[in-house]
């Protein structure tokens, strides 16, 4: 069981990144949320475009675009042709699209480039300002504006706050040490 007596309190309309190492239960939560699978004990509970804009968003319009079908090309089952970053990209159009009121987002720009990278998460961060949000990242730096980040630890929520409520908790706090371990050098209070 990787998530036990995990309680997480996610408000409407705001946006909460899950940060913590490999195997501490991000995914899982996600996983749980979008229903791939049900709790074995407890509860989830959750509070009550165009192609071509969508993917110009997305930063994919132009290798869309310059594929010998344009955006009728096919692209072979689950995108094989595509790259990493396509398929991010790909994913980021559809979650545009679809204008969800929850969305959720596992890692959403790691496979890009920088440039790329930059242009995806301006699309998100859009996005994600009218609606519930459930950020996972890896790289800190881009969770840095959320409105709570929950730091999993062993199956479990560790702390949860802002950025800069968790910095102030000093190197006593996981969410310092993570950025403290990515950046090689303790983060600015």
């Amino acid at each position: 069981m990787i998530l036990k007596g995990l309680t997480l309190k996610i408000d409407a309309g705001k946006t909460v990144a899950l940060v913590g190492g490999i195997g501490s239960g991000k995914s899982t939560i996600i996983g749980l949320i979008e229903r791939f699978y049900d709790p074995m004990k407890g509860m989830l509970c959750l509070a009550h475009t165009f192609i071509k804009r969508a993917a110009s968003l997305a930063n994919a319009h132009e290798f869309i675009s310059g594929m010998d079908n344009g955006f009728d090309t096919y692209c072979g089952e689950r995108g094989v042709q595509l790259s990493g970053g396509q398929k991010q990209r790909i994913a980021t159009a559809r979650a545009i699209l679809k204008d969800p009121s929850i969305l959720l987002l596992d890692e959403a720009t790691s496979a890009l480039d920088s440039v790329s990278e930059k242009a995806v998460q301006e699309a998100l961060e859009k996005m994600m300002a009218s609606r519930t949000c459930i950020v996972i990242a890896h790289q800190l730096s881009t969770i840095q504006k959320v409105n709570s980040i929950a730091v999993i630890q062993n199956g479990k929520v560790a702390e949860q706050g802002s950025h800069n409520e968790l910095i102030s908790l000093g190197s006593n706090g996981a969410y310092y040490n993570l950025i403290k371990l990515q950046t090689g050098s303790p983060p600015p209070r």
